[in-house]
């Protein structure tokens, strides 16, 4: 039967990717941007302020990021095409005076039947690029929705997420409720930890390209960024996207240097950074990690590959909180999962001025709120 409904569920959320992605997603930069909402509203101000706040303050900053990315873009492409011109023409020369000894009516011919195929493909590539606005399109949609959800994450999540247990059965609900704020717990301490590693990841490559004189530095690195939110697999790409930049602009001896500066910074965020600061919050072994992605990847494309870990991390909290049990002084390292969500005490009492059957239930002094009260089912 748990089989029989996981593959129920399985099937609804591949008919609704245009809903589950934005979902998702907004669910992790929820995790990203909860804990600041949650400082604001301690120094006094309501949750919904600190929402508008913080999440005008993240759009400022990416909104930021992004135009610096594209002038740093636009200024550099000139330079950048001078220096792929240098590099084709040595490449040409290379193929001519080189061990091939090739002439020059054959890099020409080749060069001619690239053109030929590109016309006589005009068509799938007029396709491709009809599809590609599509896709813009409902990118544009997607972000919206996502950015609609998130503003009820950050000013009501609490709310919602004591609506939806409410469905659990009672003598299972405070299990529930634990296991679901420690999930949670975990996902914020993934986000963390994952943003500390692609600022790092970015700076030191950044750092690297710099000092190696490689054009676009800033986007690059922006690149790097982005990819190291998607373990392994993110880094490998945009790593070997800015190898492919130094070989075609600074030659093969600045391609092997960038390689080593970009798996030395891999050796240390596999070995030292990744486990410093995921700590025991998130305890994922590699394997695992490699097979989720692989796994999200195949079934979803990239945001299958981008949601996969998060995912594999909150369901290995939530499945260890609910077989572990949830008596007082058992207390794990995320028993901490209410104040981080942004969930506040109530008092013991629910949102409708009742007691709450959560009220008793504490986790190494952390209150659980359940929003349900104790009067019998019956």
């Amino acid at each position: 039967m748990i089989v029989a409904a996981l593959y129920v569920i399985g099937e609804v959320i591949g008919y609704l990717p245009v809903v589950v992605i934005p979902l998702s997603v907004a669910l992790l930069l929820a995790a990203l941007l909860i804990p600041a909402v949650h400082r604001l509203t301690r120094i006094g101000l309501p949750q919904p302020v600190s929402a508008v706040i913080v999440l005008i303050g993240g759009l400022g900053v990416v909104g930021g990021l992004l135009t610096f990315v594209i002038i740093q873009f636009t200024e550099g492409l000139p330079a950048l095409q001078q220096q792929v011109s240098q590099s084709l023409e040595q490449i040409e020369d290379w193929l001519i005076n080189g061990p091939l000894h090739l002439q020059q009516t054959q890099i020409q011919d080749a060069i001619n039947n690239g053109v030929q195929f590109i016309q006589e493909n005009q068509a799938a590539v007029t396709s491709s690029a009809l599809t590609t606005a599509g896709t813009i399109g409902t990118f544009l949609t997607g972000f919206l929705l996502t950015l609609f959800i998130l503003i009820f994450f950050l000013t009501s999540g609490n709310q919602i997420w004591t609506f939806l247990i409410r469905g659990v059965p009672r003598n299972a609900r405070t299990r529930v409720d634990v296991a679901g704020r420690r999930a949670f717990t975990s996902l914020i301490n993934y986000v963390r930890a994952t943003a500390a590693v692609a600022v790092v990841d970015a700076v030191l490559i950044g750092a690297g390209l710099w000092i190696m004189g490689v054009p676009l530095v800033v986007p690059l690195s922006t690149l790097i960024f982005l990819g190291a939110f998607v373990p392994i697999i993110g880094a490998v790409v945009t790593g070997a996207v800015a190898v492919l930049v130094a070989l075609v602009t600074n030659g093969f001896l600045a391609a092997l240097v960038v390689l080593a500066i970009v798996v030395g910074v891999m050796q240390v965020e596999g070995n030292v950074l990744q486990p410093l600061l995921l700590g025991r919050s998130v305890q994922l072994h590699p394997l695992a990690v490699v097979l989720a992605i692989t796994v999200g990847l195949t079934v979803a494309g990239i945001p299958g590959a981008l949601l996969a870990v998060p995912l594999l991390a909150v369901l290995n909290a939530g499945i260890q909180s609910l077989v572990h049990g949830t008596e007082p002084g058992e207390g794990t390292d995320a028993d901490d999962a209410e104040s981080d969500s942004g969930g506040t005490d109530h008092g013991g009492t629910d949102s409708d001025g009742e007691p709450d059957a959560g009220s008793r239930a504490t986790t190494t002094g952390t209150t659980v709120t359940t929003g349900e009260s104790d009067r019998s089912e019956e």
